[in-house]
């Protein structure tokens, strides 16, 4: 039910339409560049790539050439279209099968493109997971203090069973005082401001501003690993996304 008790709803897609993404709601991030963490793909909003169909959308990576690039794939974000401070963020999705492959429901900061470089600025991995440890999902907060650069990061990883063959809600609950991390309503990893006693300002806990949605799948990279084409194309589909605030 889009109703919960407790919470207001503020922000939704159902994907209950046909064809592009909804764009009152939706902006891409595009380039054939190299991105971040040696990933191999490009990032477009071709309909190859991205589509919504059957009361689902799909992001698809595909094995084919764009520049430089051997890979086509989106990122979808809703910075400028939509961001929330704390609030419960729920998506049901299930995940891609396939070697190389490295789908993400995660969160960044609206002023990291105000001149706040990362990981100074924050990011909350809502879910992430990788093609070759196909039943387990990461959970992760990145701060200038804790991050996976300095192996410092506050990360999680966990089995879940059946990511690829079934649709599971992946959800955060996000407080001043905390982000908890649920699937299918289970809670897997929660941390607080108060887990570096020795540092709570925005260095350890940046998460007590504005953050906007994204949801992509890359290619191989830092943490996707090598690719094997033959699993290719790689299919992330999404139900919903729905945005809470928690109640007075």
């Amino acid at each position: 039910m889009i109703e919960r008790a407790g919470y207001t709803l503020v922000w939704n897609d159902e994907f209950d339409y046909e064809g592009t993404p909804d764009p009152e709601k939706w902006n891409y991030d595009l380039g054939n560049h190299q991105w971040h963490n040696n990933e191999l793909q490009a990032y477009t909003n071709r309909p190859e790539n991205v589509w919504v169909k059957d009361g689902k959308l799909r992001i698809t990576a595909r094995k084919e050439k764009d520049g430089e690039r051997e890979y086509t794939s989106t990122r979808m974000t809703t910075y400028k279209k939509a961001s929330w401070t704390h609030g419960r963020i729920a998506v049901k999705a299930k995940l891609p099968k396939g070697q190389g492959s490295w789908p993400a429901i995660w969160m960044l900061p609206d002023d990291i493109h105000n001149g706040v470089r990362w990981p100074l600025c924050g990011e909350i991995d809502i879910m992430e997971h990788v093609g070759r440890s196909e039943n387990q999902i990461y959970f992760s907060l990145h701060s200038e203090n804790h991050n996976h650069v300095k192996r410092t990061s506050y990360t999680t990883i966990s089995p879940v069973e059946k990511v690829c063959d079934e649709a599971h809600e992946y959800a955060i609950e996000w407080t001043p005082e905390y982000v908890e991390f649920f699937v299918d309503e289970v809670s897997y990893a929660k941390y607080s401001i108060s887990d570096d006693p020795d540092d709570q300002s925005e260095r350890s806990w940046p998460f007590n501003k504005p953050f906007y949605l994204i949801m992509n799948i890359a290619v191989g990279g830092g943490l996707g690993g090598p690719v094997d084409d033959s699993t290719l194309p790689y299919t992330m589909e999404v139900d919903y996304v729905r945005v809470y605030k928690k109640d007075a």
